[in-house]
C-alpha cells in the first residue's frame, strides 16, 4: 500500500488513551455548603472533577486558580497538590489523603465517617454544591506523551447540553451490586477519553505534535504505521514508501512536525510500551521485546537501561516514580 487512505492519526490518539485505565479508582460525590474549600494531598497522577451543581475553582501550588464551571469536566494532573474551593482564597478546612482519607485542619481529627453520607457520597447533607470527583492513582508509560501535553487543568465545556456521561456515572455511585467498583471504573474511563478527545481537538494548531500531525496527510499516516505496527522491523526507506513519499521529505517533515526522527519515535514509544508490559502482566522480558519489535531481549535490556537507568526486571520490581510529575503543558 503507498496511498495513506486508510490510516488516520486518530489511531495514534487512542493508542495513547489507552493508557490511563481505572483500577479501583477513588470515586465519589461530594455534597458541600458554601464557604467551601479541599486541600487535595492525595498524590493522584490524574484526576477527573465536575461540578454538578455551582462552579468551582481548582487552585494548584504552583499555578494561577482555574475556573470550572457548572457542568463543565476538569482534568488535573497530578500529583503536585492543589486546592479546590468555591472562591480562590477560602481557607481549606478538609485535607484528602490517599485512598480518600481525610482530616480536619482545625484539629486533625479524621472526617471520612463523620461526614460519610451513604455509598459513595460525603460532605454535607443536603449541601448545595455537588461534585462528581475520580482519582487515578496510576498510569502507564504509554500515556506519558498524552498527559505531558496537558496543562496543569484542563477544563472542557460539553456545552449547554451537558455531557450523559456524567448523569449515567452519577446515577450508578449510589448503586451496590455485583461488577458495580468494575462498571464505575469503565464509566470513568470513557469520560476521561471522551473529555481528552475533545479537548485535544480544540486545540488545533497549538497541540502537541503527534496530534497536530493528522493534519500532514504523510507524517499522520507515518505515525499511525508506527503504533498500529510497533512489532514491524521498520526502517525509514519502508515507511516512506508506504505512506508515499521519498525518504528525505517524511524525514524531514516528521522531524519538523514531531520534534524527532521516526526512528527515534519509535524507539521512544516502543520502550514505554514494554515498561507498560513489565508491571501490567507476567509476560517474560523475552516475550515483551518480541511484541514491541526487538529481536532479543538483550536488544531491550540495553535500550531499556539506556532510556530508563533500570534493567527490565529492575523496573518490574520497583517502578520509578511517573516522569509525567511536574512535566510542561
Amino acid at each position: 500500500m503507498s496511498g495513506t487512505d486508510s490510516l488516520t492519526g486518530v489511531d495514534v490518539l487512542e493508542a495513547l488513551l489507552d493508557g490511563p485505565r481505572a483500577r479501583g479508582a477513588f470515586l465519589l460525590r461530594a455534597l458541600l455548603d458554601p464557604p467551601w474549600s479541599l486541600r487535595i494531598e492525595d498524590d493522584a497522577p490524574l484526576t477527573v472533577i465536575a461540578p454538578l451543581h455551582a462552579s468551582l475553582w481548582v487552585c494548584p501550588d504552583d499555578g494561577e486558580p482555574v475556573a470550572v464551571p457548572q457542568g463543565s469536566v476538569a482534568i488535573v494532573r497530578g500529583p503536585e497538590h492543589y486546592t479546590v474551593t468555591d472562591t480562590p482564597g477560602t481557607r481549606p478546612d478538609v485535607v484528602v489523603y490517599p485512598g480518600g482519607r481525610c482530616t480536619s485542619t482545625a484539629d486533625g481529627r479524621g472526617l471520612w465517617d463523620e461526614r460519610s453520607l451513604g455509598v459513595r457520597t460525603w460532605g454535607d447533607a443536603g449541601g448545595s454544591a455537588q461534585i462528581l470527583v475520580g482519582s487515578y492513582e496510576g498510569h502507564g508509560e504509554a500515556s506519558r506523551p498524552l498527559l505531558s501535553a496537558l496543562p496543569r487543568v484542563a477544563v472542557h465545556d460539553p456545552g449547554p447540553d451537558g455531557s450523559p456521561l456524567l448523569d449515567v456515572l452519577v446515577s450508578e455511585l449510589a448503586v451496590e451490586a455485583p461488577g458495580q467498583r468494575a462498571l464505575l471504573d469503565r464509566l470513568l474511563d470513557v469520560l476521561l477519553i471522551s473529555t481528552l478527545r475533545s479537548w485535544f481537538s480544540m486545540q488545533a494548531s497549538e497541540g502537541p505534535g503527534w496530534f497536530r500531525a493528522q493534519q500532514d496527510p504523510a507524517v499522520g499516516a507515518a505515525l499511525t504505521l508506527l503504533h498500529r505496527e510497533v512489532a514491524h522491523p521498520w526502517t525509514v526507506e519502508e515507511l516512506a514508501d508506504r505512506v508515499g513519499i521519498s525518504r528525505a521529505a517524511l524525514g524531514r517533515r516528521f522531524t519538523a512536525i514531531v520534534g524527532e526522527a521516526p526512528m527515534g519515535y519509535l524507539t521512544t514509544w516502543r520502550l514505554a510500551l514494554a515498561a507498560d508490559r513489565l508491571t501490567s502482566s507476567d509476560a517474560t522480558v523475552a516475550a515483551v521485546a518480541r511484541q514491541v519489535g526487538y529481536a532479543t531481549p538483550f536488544s531491550l535490556s540495553t535500550a531499556f537501561k539506556r532510556a530508563y537507568g533500570v534493567s527490565p526486571q529492575q523496573y518490574r520490581q520497583a517502578p520509578p516514580p511517573s516522569l509525567v510529575a511536574g512535566a510542561g503543558g
